[in-house]
């Protein structure tokens, strides 16, 4: 038995036996006690090889030509693979913003599901999928346990559940393993990963370290990355001091205006202040945000202005998928002089 060597992640497994691939979910979602173990057979074997049914939670037959997925940081690893012509159904497809995969929800190829909570099942009875690709909160969901019972597995992605961004990447392998594309995969994989080393070394070079303050007000708490999140890694990464970068913990920080204010009102940069895409928009939801140096200074950048035809963020679809891109971007904010001639994905100056 061999398995595919994963150089990051660690909520997922791929086994290859003789006659089948075993696909192990560990991690589905945070602090959970159940692992998922699924049997990928080649359909050129699915005739001659017989599983016993009570050993998995699901047997699929591979390459995959009819999925579902429920996320749109799945749709990135589909295009990367060129295998999104399989994609048929998705809940919320207002949120793509991917130019590719919208022309095939405008042409009709993708059916809309309804929520990702409570999946339209009707329709996705009709579509039928070989596979539905399902992210949770928990074991929870009762549309999932109505798509098993109707003999459609569901595996569940737990990509987001990783602590570093080039874990949360490497996911493109698991898709790799249901499409027969393991090499493909592989060979994406591993271009991310050197692009965003090199952007971390190159990082290491800048003369200086700008401080940095994320986040904004959400009703009576200031919600932003602690130290030892994705978010606050790549800042790290990109050489620059995160005011937070010493906190840890599982979620976002959660603090009173008056101790951000404290610490960061002299801060150089200001990056992702929540959805705000306006100084404007800041000013009126909170006027005391425009006594922050950052804001004075008019130096602040956001991935909200960035979105696809219906409005759908593409920070939020490509941005785990790509990290290096990520990277670079807030390189480029930080240090321009390291960057010249390159345009950033996500971040643009807010408006």
């Amino acid at each position: 038995m061999a398995k595919t060597e994963l150089a990051h992640a660690k909520g997922f497994e791929i086994k290859h036996h003789e006659n089948f691939t075993s696909l192990i979910i560990k991690s589905p979602w945070p602090e959970s006690k159940k692992t998922y173990h699924y049997a990928l057979v080649h359909k050129n074997m699915a005739s001659k090889v017989t599983l016993n049914k009570d050993n998995f939670d699901g047997i699929i037959t591979v390459p995959i030509e009819k999925m579902v997925v429920t996320s749109t940081t799945h749709i990135p690893a589909l295009e990367l693979l060129e295998v999104e012509n399989t994609l048929i159904g998705f809940p919320g497809t207002d949120y793509i913003s991917s130019e590719k995969t919208r022309a095939r929800v405008d042409n009709g190829s993708i059916r809309e599901l309804g929520k990702n909570e409570g999946i339209n099942t009707e329709v996705l009875l009709e579509i039928r999928p070989d596979v539905v690709i399902g992210f949770g909160m928990d074991n929870n969901n009762k549309s999932f346990d109505n798509i098993k019972k109707a003999g459609i597995p569901v595996i569940y992605n737990g990509d987001w559940v990783e602590h570093s961004p080039l874990a949360k990447a490497e996911w493109i392998k698991f898709f790799g393993v249901l499409y027969n594309k393991r090499t493909e995969a592989d060979s994406i994989y591993n271009t991310i990963e050197k692009n965003y080393l090199e952007a971390k070394a190159l990082a290491s070079d800048a003369k200086n370290k700008p401080t940095v303050l994320s986040g904004a007000m959400h009703k009576d708490m200031w919600y932003l990355p602690n130290g030892t999140s994705t978010e606050a890694q790549i800042l790290k990464d990109a050489h620059v001091d995160y005011l937070w970068s010493e906190t840890e913990g599982v979620g976002s920080l959660s603090l009173n205006f008056e101790v951000v204010f404290e610490k960061a009102k002299n801060a150089q940069l200001w990056i992702n202040p929540s959805y705000y895409t306006s100084y404007e928009a800041l000013e009126k939801a909170n006027p005391h945000y425009t006594k922050f140096e950052a804001f004075k200074n008019k130096n602040m950048y956001t991935f909200a202005n960035t979105k696809g035809a219906t409005g759908g963020v593409l920070y939020y679809e490509l941005g785990i998928a790509r990290p290096d891109l990520v990277l670079k971007d807030i390189i480029k904010v930080c240090h321009p002089e390291l960057l010249e001639n390159y345009t950033p994905y996500f971040f643009k100056p807010l408006e």
